[in-house]
């Protein structure tokens, strides 16, 4: 580990678009998401602590990785781009888009982290500390709505990040950060309010994680996407429903139908 920030980077087109994981993620959780977008230069990081990235400094708060992010694609030459993040990255994504919104095309928050207090704490714990296939397969059902479908290859991929020296602990660790008390910090809503950028926000009605509850009350130029059959899992449950979205979320912003 060289203590830097990974990013997968694929495809080409004049409009880059940055994806960022939830927690104990990796860009590999966009992967079904990837595929089915094309003309589209995509950038999918392993946020500050995870995977690839998991010696960054003082990798944990999500505004650490918001910086870690903008200052990794100003590095890249990359100022204007489409931003969407999942969970504990569309806190990320929300807190760059609060830092940087002249550099934010669109945003797209798929059941994002810090829109209420309230976080299922046990589960998202069962979660990060399943360390065997069964395990892990059993609290990703539990994450999923009704049609979830656990790729093999995906749990080999999720064990072998955390068999990872210290990746475990730091995972563990950026949990505790996040909740505290049993309840999650909430992100500003009359900043959020206020960005000058449209925003798309996901839910899942059977999220388990995350109440939908916190899509409610949505500010007036958000756009709410409520999937009836999804939980909290949405790049990996409905990776062709949120290829679709982002599509959205990129043609209106670039001018398209």
């Amino acid at each position: 580990m060289s203590g830097g920030l990974h990013a997968c980077c694929t495809g080409e087109g004049g409009s880059a678009l940055v994806l960022l994981h939830g927690l104990a993620g990796s860009h590999r959780a966009w992967a079904g998401v990837r595929e089915r977008l094309g003309g589209v230069r995509i950038l999918a990081y392993d946020l500050p602590g995870h995977g690839g990235s998991l010696d960054f400094p003082e990798a944990g708060p999500a505004a650490v990785a918001a910086r870690a992010v903008l200052a990794d694609l100003d590095a890249r030459a990359v100022e204007r781009f489409h931003l969407a993040g999942h969970s504990f990255g569309g806190a990320v994504a929300a807190l760059m888009a609060l830092a940087a919104p002249q550099r934010v095309r669109s945003l797209a928050l798929l059941a994002p982290g810090g829109f209420g207090p309230h976080i299922n704490a046990p589960l998202l714990e069962r979660f990060i500390g399943a360390d065997n296939a069964a395990a892990l397969r059993d609290s990703l059902c539990l994450m999923s709505g009704r049609r979830p479908a656990i790729d093999e290859g995906a749990l080999r991929e999720v064990l072998a990040m955390r068999a990872v020296p210290g990746q475990q602990a730091m995972l563990q660790r950026i949990c505790g950060l996040i909740v505290r008390d049993g309840r999650q910090g909430v992100l500003p809503r009359d900043r959020l309010a206020a960005l000058p950028v449209p925003v798309h926000v996901a839910w899942g009605l059977l999220d388990t994680v995350l109440p939908v509850a916190q899509a409610r009350d949505l500010p007036a130029h958000f756009t709410a996407h409520l999937y009836p059959d999804l939980g909290h899992m949405l790049p990996e449950e409905a990776p062709q429903d949120m290829a679709a979205l982002l599509d959205l979320a990129i043609r209106q912003a670039d001018g398209g139908h």
